[in-house]
C-alpha cells in the first residue's frame, strides 16, 4: 500500500514554499566527525544510533521548517544507496531494497510527527551519482541512467514517496525527457 500524500499534487508546484536539509554527508562527517564509509549516509539504517542521529538531523530542519511556516522536504539519506555503490560497501540487491524501504519509512514517521495542516512535508527519494558525482570521468546515456536508476525509482514508488529527486548528476551528455 502506497502511503505517497502529494504525489498527485506537489504543493511546490502551487506556490508553496518548502525547505529542505543542508547537506547530509557533509554535516556528518565535518560537523559531527562520523566516518561515513564511501560518504554513504544510508549506511546509519544499520544501527539505532545512526537512525537516532537521522532522526535528529532531519528533525532540526523539520522544526524551523513550522517554525517559520514553510513546509519541508524530506530527502531520504539513500544518496549513495544505488547499486553500485551498495555492492563495494557489501549490501546485496535485496538488503539495499531494504535500506529505500527503511530510509522512506523513517521519513514518514517524521512527517507524521512535525507536518502542520499549513506547512505540508514532501517525501522525497533521494538519487545520487552512479560514480563519483564531482568527477566528468565517466558518462552514461540517458537511457543508460534510466536503465541503472529504474529499480531505485521503482522502490522509492512502491514505498510511497511523493517524488524522486537527482543530486550531484554532473555528466549528462544533454538535457532529456525524464525516464518513466
Amino acid at each position: 500500500m502506497t502511503r505517497a500524500k502529494y504525489r498527485p499534487k506537489l504543493p511546490q508546484l502551487n506556490g508553496h514554499l518548502l525547505l529542505t536539509d543542508g547537506g547530509m554527508e557533509t554535516t556528518l562527517v565535518f560537523h559531527d566527525g562520523y566516518e561515513l564509509p564511501h560518504f554513504a549516509a544510508f549506511d546509519l539504517l544499520r544501527s539505532t544510533k545512526g537512525t537516532d542521529w537521522l532522526r535528529s538531523y532531519y528533525s532540526r530542519y523539520a522544526s524551523l521548517a513550522v517554525e517559520q511556516g514553510y513546509g519541508f522536504v524530506l530527502e531520504t539519506p539513500t544518496w549513495r544507496a544505488n547499486p553500485d555503490w551498495a555492492s563495494v560497501m557489501g549490501y546485496s540487491p535485496d538488503a539495499l531494497q531494504a535500506i529505500y524501504r527503511e530510509a522512506v519509512a523513517l521519513l514518514f514517521e517524521l512527517r507524521e510527527k512535525h507536518e502542520t495542516g499549513h506547512t505540508p512535508f514532501v517525501v522525497s527519494g533521494n538519487l545520487g551519482p552512479r560514480g563519483d558525482g564531482y568527477s566528468a570521468s565517466s558518462r552514461m546515456s540517458a537511457e543508460d541512467a534510466c536503465s541503472y536508476h529504474r529499480t531505485q525509482v521503482a522502490a522509492f514508488a512502491d514505498a510511497g514517496v511523493d517524488m524522486v529527486s537527482a543530486m550531484t548528476i554532473t555528466t549528462p551528455k544533454k538535457r532529456q525527457a525524464l525516464c518513466v
